[in-house]
């Protein structure tokens, strides 16, 4: 077991710069979002689940018409904050509880005189892969759910529709069922500050998400290609951030977390 001096040495080889990966405390300040330009415009949202949220952010950001993605929790049964959501996933795991987790989400909200739904859900299909059920490349459990949630019928049917034209896409190319969870919005909860924004403050951050390569239908977009890359440390910036792994049985993660998170 680490003594707390050991932990203390193990910090004093970190840059002054350091970041903890989804345990930070302080982050830079992310670059200021542009105001509308006619306040009086009817703005829409959806919430979407892609895996980690930090990846999905910024790649629901690149949509034009798009004015804001935040980064949440939703459609769970339980409190929604960072740490709850990573509790009640050990749970989950060791089959102890029937509670449904949150999903890991970013709401986004859209100036609908300037795109679609439908071409927000195209980039949502294409940047992300929809059929590998309760997980997104590196990210496994069931808060990194592929996920739609919908306030009202034509969300839900659009979505519906998607899902119909992005299959048959993925059935050609010779990939699975889509897995993805479409239901009503039920809650929704913004996630911690420093988990929002995440990497326009921190480029050099970890972002698991990966797409088929497979197009939707018509579009005219580059599909993000093929799955994920693998965890690489040696691409981690080690001067600038601490990634913290959690075993399933560990006798001294409850100390590092306390003394040191």
């Amino acid at each position: 077991m680490f003594s707390t001096r050991s932990l203390q040495a193990l910090l004093l080889t970190l840059s002054l710069g350091l970041l903890v990966s989804a345990c930070a405390k302080e982050t830079p300040a992310a670059p200021a979002k542009p105001a509308l330009s006619n306040p009086n415009t009817q703005l829409d949202s959806i919430v979407l689940g892609m895996g980690c949220f930090w990846g999905a952010e910024k790649r629901m950001s690149e949509v034009e018409g798009v004015v804001d993605v935040e980064s949440g929790y939703a459609n769970g049964d339980i409190a929604g904050n960072y740490h709850a959501v990573l509790d009640h996933e050990r749970a989950v795991k060791k089959g102890t509880t029937r509670q449904r987790n949150h999903a890991e989400v970013v709401k986004v909200t859209f100036d609908p005189a300037k795109t679609t739904l439908e071409t927000v859900l195209i980039k949502f299909w294409e940047s992300h892969n929809p059929t590998q059920g309760d997980r997104q490349g590196n990210d496994v459990g069931t808060n990194y759910r592929s996920a739609i949630y919908t306030h009202g019928t034509a969300q839900s049917e659009i979505a519906q529709k998607t899902r119909v034209a992005y299959q048959q896409a993925l059935t050609k190319g010779g990939l699975g069922t889509i897995t993805t969870d479409i239901a009503p919005l039920k809650n929704y909860y913004p996630a911690e500050t420093y988990h929002q924004d995440y990497l326009k403050k921190n480029p050099q951050g970890y972002c698991g998400l990966g797409g088929t390569g497979v197009k939707y239908p018509g579009s005219n977009s580059a599909a993000t290609t093929t799955t994920a890359p693998r965890l690489d440390g040696k691409a981690l910036a080690f001067k600038r951030q601490l990634v913290v792994f959690e075993a399933e049985e560990c006798a001294f993660c409850k100390q590092f977390k306390a003394e040191v998170l």
